[in-house]
């Protein structure tokens, strides 16, 4: 594996620096003056429920999607004012978006690294590598149109760390992957903290972030409700039901209908 650059000093800028970000889609605003540091050298969890803006919020903090208003600075670099400098220090795994689909899984890994103007010899080294260590290397020669979902993650994570970026931003990079897939990108990920990197990664999955995680933030209605190391927001409990209680999510009980359930009508 690539090994990223050393760990800087802590009077260094953070990883991620999000200030009063907007986003309004057709004058519906989605994310509100969300605000938010990621310290350097973290695996940092993004968690919230559907539509809460976590894609929304890291596809602004990673130049993939303009905000309304706002700044976003990657290892002190401002997103919007020098991409090109933003994107050099960090590789993104974005959830949903599409790859060179008709390139083999092989073909994916040199053509990005060629993109990233790395020497040739390295983008191969380094392909066989990630592929190996990933469990693709049997479907190196296959293109990704007929990868699987979680083959699909896989690849997109190996695009993410073919040029061993200093920040590692992930959407559900463990949706659809296979537990023993699963267990090496946690290995990896963990790898590349110990190593000097950091890793901000969303999940709908509370017990995968407060497994992994060393922080996190609860996102809500485009905006943080709460954000501390996951040590200190699980005190007395668990992260799923912390983010149930600050989230404001309420219990169905049978009063609130769905009663028919369980009396499907008995054959005549």
């Amino acid at each position: 594996m690539p090994a990223p650059a050393p760990c800087v000093t802590e009077s260094a800028p953070p990883a991620i620096e999000l200030s009063g970000l907007v986003k309004e889609f057709r004058g519906r605003r989605v994310v509100h003056e969300l605000s938010l540091a990621v310290p350097r050298g973290s695996l940092f969890g993004l968690v919230g429920p559907n539509g809460a803006g976590k894609t929304t919020t890291l596809s602004m903090a990673t130049g993939l999607l303009r905000p309304t208003a706002g700044t976003a600075r990657v290892l002190g670099i401002d997103v919007w004012a020098d991409p090109a400098a933003a994107k050099a220090v960090m590789g993104v795994s974005p959830d949903g978006m599409r790859l060179f689909e008709q390139l083999s899984g092989r073909e994916l890994l040199r053509y990005v690294g060629a993109l990233r103007r790395m020497p040739a010899e390295d983008v191969a080294a380094r392909s066989e590598e990630l592929l190996a260590v990933l469990d693709l290397a049997g479907d190196a020669n296959t293109v990704v149109a007929d990868y699987s979902a979680g083959m699909v993650k896989k690849i997109s994570l190996a695009a993410a760390l073919i040029h061993a970026p200093r920040l590692l931003v992930l959407d559900e990079p463990f949706e659809a992957v296979d537990p023993v897939s699963g267990q090496a990108i946690r290995t990896i990920l963990r790898r590349y903290v110990a190593t000097g990197g950091t890793v901000v990664m969303s999940s709908h999955v509370m017990e995968l972030v407060e497994g992994l995680c060393d922080r996190v933030a609860v996102v809500a209605g485009g905006r943080v409700l709460a954000v501390d190391t996951v040590t200190a927001l699980t005190a007395g409990g668990s992260l799923h039901e912390r983010f149930l209680e600050l989230v404001g999510a309420g219990q169905l009980v049978a009063d609130d209908g769905l009663g028919w359930l369980g009396a499907a009508e008995q054959p005549r």
